[in-house]
């Protein structure tokens, strides 16, 4: 589990605060700054990423989408890094090889860069920058709000992207997980520049943010870099606002129906969860599997290998607030809703009855051994799996979660199943495919 160290020396202007396995993590005195350090063995290369720890969790109505708005807005630049002096973000990051990109969620964003260990200076100068001088301008928010509102269009033409949006929005009445990260179409269109700004003032400070630096690098010069860098960004003057709203409890089913031009049919099944830290969201990560995941999944065996689903999967998703366990199908050409629902609901039921067996357990254990092996092969992909940890939030999930899913036992998952996949805290969508 978590190990504590003495505190490494390092520059003045931080405090050590905690280390759990190979992470050490820092606070910038000066303004709150959160920052991870892992080192790594290998070629000189490193990603700088950093969390806000805001998504669309934190807008409200009228200002959904904000994050993600930002999110392209932050990459229209600075005074000193933009387009019209030859120094936009990309331009600037790209020309010593970097690869830079940024990601929304309910929970959090991320700015993030992987590129050769002696130009981390660089991209610190540009985070600290954006991270208080973003321009935001007119001209810019217009141009973005298009290509916004065609994002959105390209996703509600997706009817499985529209399934999911509608069965989030059942399923949490009051809680903001019920808006869709891009925002609802007439937010994105109302949004005005100076509505982003007071977000941005809200929410993109050093004491909401945490950085995160994966590969090779020297601590004290990278610690020193950041210090120089962030150091002289003020902390914010206001607290920053917290989500207080707690999903009322789900007392009877909810059902959803999509209708649209496709092909194949398909039926999502959500389930009421618990926040990503408590123990049984890792008992849920292996009921997964168990259930939907691979040819030896309990789904497969019952809906694939019958001819009644194309695809089955089951995802648990674990975030900062109670959230949805989920399981997913398409259809088969010839199948019917109700029989893939109904076959659905019979095997959650024999898990509830009569539990587990031992040798399923340690097969989906197995899994997501390898599978978060395969999560953390490579900087880039060790800071994403930290910037979930971070937005879930406790960045050591991280570095435990393997010791957690040791400690799941077959009791556990039966009873998990049967405390959190009941009838009456699930909603049910259907996408129900029309004729072209």
């Amino acid at each position: 589990m978590t190990e504590v160290k003495s505190p490494p020396a390092g520059p003045s202007a931080f405090t050590f605060v905690e280390s759990s396995q190979d992470i050490e993590c820092y606070r910038l005195d000066d303004n709150g700054l959160r920052v991870l350090l892992l080192p790594q063995d290998g070629a000189p290369v490193a990603t700088s990423m950093v969390t806000y720890h805001v998504g669309s969790r934190n807008e409200h109505t009228g200002h959904t989408g904000a994050t993600h708005m930002l999110e392209h807005l932050m990459f229209k630049g600075t005074e000193r890094f933009h387009k019209r002096k030859g120094t936009s973000i990309f331009e600037t990051l790209q020309r010593v090889g970097a690869e830079v990109n940024a990601s929304t969620w309910v929970d959090r964003t991320n700015y993030y860069e992987m590129l050769p260990t002696e130009h981390l200076p660089l991209a610190f100068d540009i985070e600290a920058d954006r991270m208080r001088n973003a321009l935001l301008d007119p001209q810019d928010v217009e141009s973005e709000r298009t290509v916004i509102l065609n994002e959105r269009d390209r996703n509600q033409n997706d009817p499985v992207s529209r399934l999911f949006d509608e069965v989030w929005g059942a399923a949490f009445v009051a809680h903001p997980y019920h808006h869709p990260t891009i925002g609802w179409r007439s937010d994105i269109e109302g949004m005005t520049p100076d509505d982003l700004r007071s977000f941005y003032d809200t929410y993109y400070w050093p004491n909401n943010a945490t950085l995160s630096i994966v590969g090779q690098f020297d601590r004290r010069e990278t610690l020193e870099e950041v210090a120089d860098q962030f150091g002289r960004l003020d902390a914010a003057g206001h607290e920053i606002p917290q989500v207080t709203t707690d999903e009322p409890e789900q007392t009877g089913q909810r059902r959803v129906s999509v209708k649209q031009e496709g092909q194949l049919g398909a039926v999502l099944m959500g389930y009421k969860s618990p926040p990503a830290t408590d123990p049984d969201s890792d008992v849920l990560d292996i009921l997964a599997r168990i259930l939907a995941s691979g040819k030896g999944s309990r789904l497969f065996r019952r809906c694939t290998d019958q001819g009644l689903t194309s695809d089955v999967f089951g995802v648990n998703f674990r975030l900062r607030d109670p959230s949805l366990f989920s399981v997913f199908a398409y259809l088969a050409p010839e199948a019917e809703h109700e029989e893939v629902e109904e076959a659905i609901r019979d095997e959650i039921e024999s898990i509830r009855a009569d539990g587990v067996t031992q040798d399923e357990l340690d097969r989906a254990r197995t899994q997501l051994r390898a599978q978060t092996a395969f999560d953390r092969d490579g900087s880039m992909r060790v800071a994403s799996q930290l910037n979930e940890a971070l937005a879930a939030g406790d960045w050591k999930l991280y570095t435990q979660y393997l010791d957690r899913l040791e400690e799941v036992t077959t009791a556990d998952v039966q009873r998990a199943a049967q405390t959190y996949l009941q009838d009456d805290t699930s909603t049910i969508g259907w996408y129900v495919p029309t004729a072209q």
